[in-house]
């Protein structure tokens, strides 16, 4: 009899510590973004949770200027620690007077998160994507196009953060998919609780054509642990980067009931 009740009583211990655990993932969650900066958030959203994100982004690209809205991408807490995801069609508007054939309605995506940190102090994590040619023909590479990302962040001394990514995708070019790296770096600071700023570097380099390189500097604001607004711009540093882009946003999280 003392047996059994030991083992009742192990097993509702295990059972308590294991509520506690999963309990403590979800004490107090705040909203973290992958958004605006190149780089892709390293931390997937709560377990249950909906996180929408959104933006609106001007790019000169020296002959032209384009709106791009609305930038939005749904993300949802599948199991601990992965998410997925869907990227909504974006609308390309061409700014610059060149008519309807340089705007249109870009294709959807699809994506798996995989947080796979935090590791001794880093989070880090794999992200696989896929885009669907859904699009108009101005705005679409016509294919299905991979990618993977794998981001990574870490706190250091103070309110600082440094971070990046190193990707690879594949779009759809003349019925060829071209591989592209992709790099991206920054440092950010944590000025308030809810307020921070980043520096950030980040480079497409595509095969067999020059690299876009673009330095990027933003700032987002949480309006609360489950909303933030953002802002950011970049300048293009080499031939064949856009001269410059702007862009905000605004992202809230949904948590379960």
């Amino acid at each position: 009899m003392n047996d059994g009740v030991s083992r009742i009583s192990t097993v509702a211990a295990l059972g308590l510590l294991w509520a506690a655990a999963a309990c403590a993932e979800d004490v107090h969650p705040v909203i973290s973004t992958g958004r605006p900066s190149v780089t892709d958030s390293s931390v997937a959203v709560p377990t249950g949770a909906v996180q929408i994100e959104n933006g609106l982004l001007i790019t000169d690209t020296g002959t032209q200027h384009l709106l791009d809205l609305p930038e939005s991408t749904i993300r949802y807490g599948l199991l601990a620690h992965t998410e997925v995801r869907l990227g909504l069609p974006d609308y390309f508007a061409d700014l610059s007077g060149h008519g309807d054939q340089a705007s249109g309605w870009s294709d959807i995506n699809i994506g798996v998160n995989q947080q796979l940190g935090p590791l001794d102090g880093t989070d880090f994590a794999a992200i696989a994507l896929l885009s669907m040619p859904t699009g108009a023909r101005a705005a679409s590479s016509g294919g299905f196009d991979p990618g993977i990302e794998l981001p990574w962040s870490r706190s250091i001394a103070g309110n600082w953060t440094i971070g990046g990514q190193i990707a690879n995708f594949w779009p759809t070019v003349n019925g060829a998919h071209i591989s592209t790296a992709e790099v991206a770096g920054f440092v950010d600071r944590q000025f308030t609780t809810s307020w921070d700023c980043f520096l950030e570097y980040a480079a497409d380099m595509p095969r067999g054509s020059a690299s876009r390189q673009l330095l990027h500097v933003g700032t987002s604001l949480k309006l609360s642990a489950h909303s933030q607004i953002d802002f950011h711009i970049g300048h293009g540093l080499t031939r064949d980067a856009p001269n410059s882009i702007i862009g905000i946003g605004y992202s809230v999280l949904f948590l379960p009931k």
